[in-house]
Parts: structure tokens; C-alpha cells; sequence
């Protein structure tokens, strides 16, 4: 392909595109992506994912990881190399209007736009228990994700999906339009985003990840959401690490087990119950939540907390 392309990505989310560019033959003259960053208990620096899986295939391209890319060194590293088109799919930074104006710069937004703008469109639409998400590609501009659409794809979501399903079915799907967009790109007509349907979502925080047991729907949303990052753990501490909606009707004391069964329980919530797995205690490994019952010594009408 003649089209020069800078790619800009971090997550799995963002490999998935990049992959597929190559695999399209297209000329990708350089990646930026986030620092490597110190990760678990022993904080091993580890690179971004799509970092490894650049170095892994030995791809001999340019990779950059700046702290900002309001840098003029930055800057003037991409202007010299004169791409055709900027790419960028959960890259976790803003461009700057100098980087915006050296070339055309297209996001790959994981919602239907205006929908969710911001960090975190895919937990979003699990917490809200929407019945579509998908894709939208658009301009880049000054704006938090308020660009003009050059392309969407709807996915219908289905009450078994979760937080790391939607990511890589949301990257496929984007990684389609990319190849779209650019193909045809000279007759796309651009399209305002509806100014009366916006919304926002913000970076997840660790405290999100609170629960409690009052709303058995809420609650497996926030795990559906949360799966991957923070998870969902009850004030104690005590980490909800597989668990699934039961019903959402039954009126319970909060947090009762109404059923004791090998291989799971059933927790009541003041709306609905849930039907639990696993468990996590603070400082310690995850067990199957049959361990943690014995270790207790908990009883059907006992309390989860």
C-alpha cells in the first residue's frame, strides 16, 4: 500500500489493529506507544502489549515511548516522516493540535460515538447493561473524541459477555473499519456527531471496583465490567472472583447464602441473588468458594461479608 501510516496504541485492543495493518501491507513507518511500566508485587518493568508483540515478530520499525507528545523532538520525529495518516486506538494520550495538524488523525473509539466518550467506553456499556455497543472511527481534533465519524459498526451485546470478550470482539471489529476507512477513504463523507446524545466515562479507579450485595444485577454488571480491572471485592476486602447473576427478583437479607452447593453458592442481595465460585481473601490465593465455606464453617442463613 502506498499510504504511510504512524500507529499509535498500547493494550491488546490496540495489537489487533496493528496486526491487521501489517497483514494489508500497509507502510508503517513508525509505533508510539505508552513507557514501559513496572507491573505486580515485584514491579517488573514490562512493555506495553503491543510493544512485546512488535519485538516477538521482529518487526523492524521504529518504536517510540514518550513520557508526552507535546515534546518538539517528538513532534518533529513525526513530521519528518511524513505520513499519510495518523492511527490511534487506546493509545492514552491526547494528541496535541501540532501533532493533529501534520497529518489526518483517525481513532478507533470502542462505543458508538458520541456515546461514551473517554477512557473507559467498554466497561461503560456493561455497567449501564446496554443492548449495543460497537466501534466508531473518526477525525481527531482538539475535542475529547468529539470528532467528525468516518465510519461505526453496532455489536449486539448478549448477557454472557464480559469486559475481555468485548475487547477483542470490539478490536476485530475495528480492525475491519480501519481497513474500510482507508481503502475508500477519498469518498467517505465525514458525519457531526449528534451534540444532544453525549456522554462521558472516566479512567477506571481501583475503588470502583467496590460492591456490595444490594442489587444482584448491579452487582454482576460491575463484575462483567470490572472483570480484568479492579475486580469487585466487598469492603472487608474479600474479592468476588467468579461469580454470575442467579435472578433478579427475590427480595433477601443482604448477603445471606440462600444454597450451598460443591461447586458454588447462591448469595442473596436485597434485589436478586448471585450465584458464587470463587473467592479471594486479602494477602491470600483465590479459592473455590466450597474451601472458603468449610474454612468458615458458614451455614445456609449465614452472611457473606
Amino acid at each position: 500500500m502506498y499510504k504511510k501510516i504512524i500507529f499509535m496504541g498500547t493494550p491488546a485492543y490496540a495489537t489487533v489493529i496493528f496486526e491487521r495493518l501489517l497483514e494489508e501491507n500497509y507502510n508503517i513507518q513508525a509505533l508510539f506507544t505508552q513507557p514501559d511500566k513496572k507491573v505486580g508485587r515485584k514491579q517488573i518493568l514490562t512493555p506495553p502489549h503491543i510493544k512485546q508483540f512488535a519485538i516477538g515478530n521482529g518487526l523492524s520499525l521504529p518504536i517510540y515511548q514518550p513520557n508526552s507528545l507535546k515534546d518538539m523532538a517528538t513532534i518533529n520525529n513525526i513530521k519528518n516522516l511524513k505520513p499519510d495518516f495518523i492511527i490511534v486506538a487506546a493509545y492514552g494520550q491526547i494528541l496535541p493540535q501540532a501533532i493533529l495538524d501534520i497529518a489526518p488523525c483517525i481513532n478507533l473509539h470502542a462505543s458508538l460515538l458520541p456515546l461514551y466518550r473517554g477512557a473507559s467506553p467498554i466497561q461503560q456499556c456493561l455497567l449501564n447493561q446496554d443492548e449495543f455497543t460497537g466501534v466508531t472511527a473518526m477525525f481527531m481534533e482538539a475535542g475529547l473524541d468529539s470528532g467528525d465519524v468516518l465510519g461505526l459498526q453496532y455489536l449486539k451485546i448478549t448477557k454472557d459477555m464480559d469486559v475481555e470478550y468485548l475487547f477483542d470482539k470490539l478490536a476485530y471489529i475495528a480492525s475491519d473499519i480501519i481497513i474500510d476507512v482507508l481503502n475508500n477513504f477519498k469518498n467517505i463523507k465525514p458525519k457531526i456527531q449528534n451534540l444532544t446524545k453525549v456522554s462521558h466515562c472516566g479512567k477506571i479507579k481501583k475503588e470502583d471496583g467496590l460492591v456490595d450485595f444490594n442489587n444482584a444485577v448491579e452487582l454482576s454488571s460491575k463484575y462483567k465490567a470490572f472483570k480484568f480491572w479492579p475486580g469487585v471485592f466487598l469492603e472487608s476486602g474479600l474479592k468476588l472472583k467468579e461469580l454470575g447473576l442467579n435472578e433478579n427478583s427475590s427480595i433477601n437479607k443482604i448477603g445471606e447464602i440462600l444454597e450451598i452447593q460443591n461447586d458454588y453458592i447462591i448469595v442473596g442481595c436485597q434485589k436478586g441473588s448471585i450465584l458464587l465460585k470463587t473467592l479471594q481473601q486479602p494477602s491470600k490465593r483465590a479459592m473455590d468458594v466450597g474451601s472458603y465455606i468449610r474454612g468458615k464453617r458458614l451455614e445456609i442463613g449465614n452472611i457473606i461479608s
